[in-house]
């Protein structure tokens, strides 16, 4: 396999990483940016840009972006988070202030804060979306303001997989006066960054085939005698039971919509249909934490305030829809066994089945991987998880450890 792209000196085995995942561990097309300290260390790509392609087919190029699933949620945490930084959005104020249609059925005591630490008990639908209703930007809100909370909110966590979507943007059309959270982020984050990272895929970027085909892959076969690693028995006992919450948070959409589809592509679902380079996702966790490529015209998104809001623990322990032990802050996962990051003080967000992107302050990495193969895992993905070690690795290498790990 042909990798493409350069690296900084010390940050060899991060190429040395990806280059594995193609030969190992069955990675078709995909793509890793890493910054440091705001400045781009690794930029690598390969495969082919569309995921059922085979030998002879269009590469994977500079600038070739993916959908990626829930690491859109990090991307879109920031809006209420800069928003409270702003001084118009309270996070302690209940939802319904910004949303008045959201006050019915016991939902009078979720805050703000619960949709973004996913406290707010309403993880499903008690009547699944069509695809057709999922695109349809008013018919998501109308369901999440019908539904009653599965749990008194504020008492318990579980993550929102579809239905956080739903519940951000109507808070954030709400403290805006209308503007909805992928006009936002194009216009506050995107474009003054430089980014390629949408949130609803312009026209102009589906006309110039921008984004590869993602699919589904299989799992590689172990390799060697050691054991396969099995998910606990009640973790596939949630996935396979259609009554538990955890089928019940992802089949809040059912069929689920062909992520390759122009017309999904070009809705804006801030819990799943982001579309990002690497590029674009590593340079987005980068100027959250600082200056980019000493770009001082665009100062970094978040002050020292919200970057500690945004990483402060807000719900740990077992998670009533992942059944696994997570962490959450306020709109992004934080470093844990069902999560692994770079180190204790990483905050970021995967999407299911590959994607992730992170931001390490203390070590100054900003972190973006995107894939067009997605895998059965849900928070863990190893070909990710490979590329972060060779990040570990590379920063002892330079002689930086990091702390707590």
């Amino acid at each position: 396999m042909d990798v493409h792209g350069t690296v900084a000196e010390g940050f060899e085995p991060v190429r040395d990483a990806f280059a594995r995942n193609f030969t190992a561990l069955g990675e078709r097309g995909a793509a890793v940016a890493v910054y440091r300290d705001g400045r781009k260390v690794v930029d690598l790509w390969g495969g082919t840009r569309d995921v059922d392609d085979r030998a002879g087919a269009e590469p994977w190029r500079r600038g070739t972006a993916q959908v990626v699933r829930s690491a859109t949620k990090g991307v879109a945490a920031a809006v209420p988070l800069l928003l409270h930084q702003r001084g118009e959005l309270d996070l302690d104020a209940p939802v319904g202030e910004y949303w008045p249609g959201f006050k019915a059925h016991g939902k009078e005591r979720v805050l703000v804060r619960h949709v973004l630490n996913h406290r707010a008990g309403l993880p499903v639908l008690d009547r699944p979306l069509t695809p057709e209703e999922a695109l349809d930007p008013s018919r998501g809100p109308q369901a999440v303001a019908a539904q009653a909370p599965v749990w008194e909110p504020g008492t318990d966590h579980g993550y929102h997989a579809l239905t956080y979507g739903w519940l951000l943007d109507e808070l954030v059309r709400g403290a805006t006066g209308g503007r909805s959270t992928g006009e936002w982020i194009a216009a506050e984050i995107a474009r003054p960054l430089g980014l390629d990272l949408w949130l609803g895929l312009p026209a102009a970027e589906e006309a110039a085939g921008r984004v590869g085909r993602a699919g589904r892959v299989e799992d590689p076969e172990p390799s060697g005698s050691g054991p396969r690693l099995r998910p606990k028995r009640a973790v596939t006992e949630a996935y396979q039971d259609p009554d538990s919450l955890t089928r019940r948070a992802f089949a809040a959409i059912t069929p689920f919509p062909d992520q390759n589809d122009p017309a999904y592509r070009a809705a804006a679902l801030p819990a799943t249909n982001g579309i990002a380079t690497a590029d674009g996702l590593a340079r987005f966790y980068a100027a959250l934490i600082g200056e980019v490529d000493g770009v001082t015209r665009h100062p970094r998104l978040f002050d020292p305030a919200t970057l500690e809001r945004a990483r402060a623990e807000e719900s740990a322990g077992p998670d009533r829809i992942l059944v696994v032990g997570t962490r959450f802050g306020l709109g992004y996962m934080l470093h844990g066994s069902a999560s692994p990051f770079l180190s204790p003080g990483s905050f970021g967000h995967p999407g299911r089945g590959g994607a992730l992107g992170f931001a390490d302050p203390e070590a100054g990495i900003a972190f973006g991987y995107v894939t067009n193969g997605f895998r059965k895992t849900v928070t863990a993905d190893q070909r990710a998880q490979a590329l972060v070690r060779a990040v570990r690795a590379s920063l002892r290498q330079t002689g930086s450890d990091v702390d707590g790990v």
